[in-house]
């Protein structure tokens, strides 16, 4: 579905990407792992168009999209949710909801689909976002994302300040996801029994570069934790 090949970024001096090159199946769950400042989020920003790659190519779907503006890949079913969630904290949930429809005509409603996905999101609907917990923001920007019924759903650490329940909540929902309704998913994280537990397929980034990668049960024969331990 997504097949990034050659791509390399620079920060001024500095080579973040160095000719990455992964690949990610259709209606699987796929990890990106690596330690802090090793250029993940920057390649997630490339694939969703917010930073412009200096060479290489990312095709969707068999279709070039380097060129593309955001919403353009948000409108080819691409859907983002960043690493700190970005939640509108003045508006309620429901209308942080309603934002990630904004790809979409004639939606006023929030589906009973993100509901059943995140109950607690119905519960606090007409609360402001900024009054949410960290989990139920993260739970609010997944299911924001999920608003432009999107092929493909990028996550950069979902987990990342978030209690142990909530994570395992995340969890059961992104499986179910692939599984059910056949959604594929980019999950990139540090937290590598989280990652291990759902990933079908799995790769890692060092120093701008992918170094490894195979299916997720191979995981610990490749003695990935390893790789990303600090």
């Amino acid at each position: 579905m997504l097949d990034v090949t050659g791509l390399n970024q620079f920060y001024g001096g500095s080579h973040i990407l160095r000719d990455v090159a992964i690949h990610v199946p259709q209606g699987e769950l796929t990890v990106l792992l690596g330690r802090n400042g090793v250029g993940k989020t920057t390649l997630i920003r490339c694939l969703m168009g917010l930073v412009r790659a200096k060479s290489g190519s990312i095709l969707w779907c068999g279709e070039a999209i380097d060129a593309l503006a955001p919403p353009a890949r948000v409108a080819r079913g691409i859907a983002y949710v960043p690493q700190g969630r970005d939640i509108f904290a003045r508006l309620t949930v429901e209308e942080n909801l309603l934002v990630g429809a904004a790809s979409k005509r004639g939606v006023s409603r929030v589906p009973d689909r993100i509901y059943a996905l995140f109950p607690v999101l119905k519960e606090m609907r007409k609360r402001r976002g900024g009054d949410l917990s960290g989990g139920q923001q993260q739970q609010l920007a997944i299911g924001r994302a999920l608003m432009s019924d999107p092929r493909l759903l990028i996550l950069d650490e979902p987990t990342e300040g978030i209690q142990p329940s909530i994570i395992q909540a995340i969890g059961r929902t992104l499986r179910e996801l692939v599984d059910e309704t056949g959604m594929t998913v980019l999950l990139v994280e540090q937290y590598y029994d989280f990652a291990k537990a759902l990933a079908d397929r799995y790769w890692v980034m060092c120093r701008g570069e992918i170094v490894a990668g195979g299916t997720g049960a191979q995981m610990d024969e490749h003695r990935v934790r390893e790789m990303i331990a600090v």
